[in-house]
């Protein structure tokens, strides 16, 4: 049974549970693992923007530092070169809500004066705690992501003894060190952060035991979108790959999924949805 949540972002509240909600990728990066540098320019990340709302989905979420296996960390100012031209083409150009995908405080206090509504933190606050306080301080949503190590190291980290164990343990940290500084729980989002820090058999086991995240109480979020473990050399199988996969985190209980193609996931979800309901009725 997946839980109805009302998601309260300063100007809206998003209902999460009666269908999968859609957040689609938006790398303003030169070196995003799979479409880096094809939307660096200001002019076609806003057209990409304009045409994902248009392909049906439900927020946009836009990055500016690649955060894929062996990535190198950016400055505040750069990554804020990369992103504020985008964010002020779009101010009040799209009727669904912009995420952004950042864990510098800096940053996020920049975008949400440019009518951002979501922070979306790769680090779960591991890397800026300080980001929860402009969160809250903005009254936005909040999506705290499990991270495992740094995307310099993940190559040399060894497996996890206790995935789902440790990532449950983490999220309820860092879930508490939100509310420590006044988000409400209404604003919070978790997500377990697949490909971030584990191993290709973890990401399976994450998906086919995503419902033991429910405990938490709180919307659940997924990403498995053109990870390493569904990569095959053909982009189309790689998203028949995803498709399967965003069908496991649907029926796991997954209340958004977080794609880069939004058409096809789209029709992913919406049979898995009427499955759902049809497993719940």
């Amino acid at each position: 049974m997946r839980k109805l949540f009302y998601w309260k972002l300063q100007r809206r509240e998003i209902k999460l549970g009666e269908r999968t909600v859609l957040m689609a990728v938006l790398n303003v990066t030169p070196d995003s693992f799979s479409d880096g540098g094809k939307y660096a320019d200001p002019d076609r990340a806003f057209a990409r923007a304009i045409e994902l709302e248009e392909q049906g989905a439900d927020i946009v979420d836009i990055g500016a530092e690649s955060t894929r296996p062996g990535s190198a960390r950016i400055s505040a100012a750069e990554e804020m070169r990369r992103l504020i031209p985008v964010l002020k083409r779009l101010k009040d150009r799209l009727s669904i809500p912009v995420s952004v995908d950042t864990y510098k405080a800096e940053v996020a206090e920049r975008a949400l004066e440019l009518g951002v509504e979501i922070i979306n933190d790769p680090s779960g606050l591991t890397f800026e705690p300080q980001l929860a306080r402009t969160v809250s301080n903005h009254d936005a949503g909040l999506v705290l992501n499990h991270m495992r190590g740094l995307p310099e190291n993940w190559a040399k980290l060894g497996p996890m003894p206790d995935p789902m164990g440790a990532i449950k343990r983490d999220l309820d940290a860092t879930v508490s060190r939100a509310r420590h500084v006044g988000i409400d729980k209404t604003k919070l989002v978790i997500d377990p952060g697949i490909g971030f820090g584990k191993r290709k058999e973890q990401n399976s086991l994450i998906l086919g035991r995503l419902s033991e995240l429910t405990g938490l109480d709180l919307p659940i979020m997924v990403g498995p979108s053109r990870k390493h473990f569904l990569a095959h050399p053909d982009l189309e199988e790689t998203k028949f790959a995803t498709a399967a996969a965003v069908t496991a985190c649907v029926l796991g209980g997954a209340h958004i999924v977080r794609v880069h193609d939004v058409r096809e996931m789209r029709a992913a979800t919406e049979v898995a949805d009427e499955i759902l309901r049809a497993r719940e009725g």
